[in-house]
């Protein structure tokens, strides 16, 4: 009962965290690991939990949501889910000692484009002219990314479609929200058929998940923006501190 009060309580805030920044796996994967779940499992597990959160949040923002100038939008959800999708493939056929080994450097990678993606945005789109082609075939990559782990991956979106002159926060942040979703639901269903998810755990983290991608969408506005930011950051960081120790150490 306590592992279930606190998946339940770290679904709210993931969902939350999603909704307003992003990063809301660095929460729930560890949680479930805590709770008992095995890493490829909780990976899995976790998808299928932030899943839900993510299609609720698009809902809230569904009025900011808008195609990208000059790049087809039925093009950019297509590959996404197929990207999704080899993720999600890939992830089913890591074993899982190699799972437990890559899992820092996935959470290093995220949190460092958590931390800095906006930074890096700027500065290579002043030193590259990036193309509809690019845009597109980082697209698929970050569907693979999504489908395989996920961490931060709202983030380097974002990074990415700023490189292409995307600059409307509210329209980046409503886009993340939704593609998230595209990118994890191709996984969502390979994880399920292939008997991966934790149910009695997912389903308490799932129910969360929505209420806080919900209302935290609804208050994002209300947040200052920076704390948030440099809360999560740190929060990252921690938890791969963490992970590098226990794996290598």
């Amino acid at each position: 009962m306590e592992n279930y009060t606190l998946l339940f309580f770290i679904g709210l805030i993931a969902g939350a965290l999603n909704a307003a920044a992003g990063g809301g796996s660095f929460i729930t994967f560890p949680a479930l690991i805590y709770a008992g779940v095995p890493p490829i499992q909780a990976n899995a597990s976790s998808t299928v939990a932030l899943f839900p959160g993510s299609l609720a949040s698009a809902w809230k923002f569904k009025e900011y949501i808008q195609p990208f100038p000059a790049i087809s939008i039925t093009a950019m959800i297509a590959l996404t889910l197929l990207g999704g999708c080899a993720g999600g493939l890939l992830l089913l056929y890591t074993p899982s000692a190699g799972f437990n080994l890559v899992v820092p450097w996935l959470l290093l990678l995220g949190s460092l484009a958590f931390a800095f993606g906006k930074q890096a945005g700027h500065w290579l789109k002043k030193r590259i002219q990036i193309g509809t082609g690019l845009v597109l075939g980082a697209q698929f990559l970050l569907g693979i990314y999504g489908g395989y782990f996920g961490g931060a991956v709202g983030i380097m979106m974002m990074a990415v479609w700023t490189l292409f002159g995307l600059s409307d926060i509210k329209v980046i942040n409503a886009n993340k929200t939704l593609f998230t979703g595209i990118a994890n639901a191709a996984a969502v269903i390979l994880f399920i058929a292939a008997g991966k998810v934790y149910w009695p755990d997912t389903c308490t983290m799932m129910v969360a998940t929505i209420l806080g991608g919900y209302f935290g969408a609804h208050f994002t506005k209300k947040l200052d923006p920076v704390k948030l930011r440099t809360g999560i950051v740190i929060f990252n960081f921690i938890i791969t501190v963490v992970f590098f120790i226990k794996t290598y150490f």
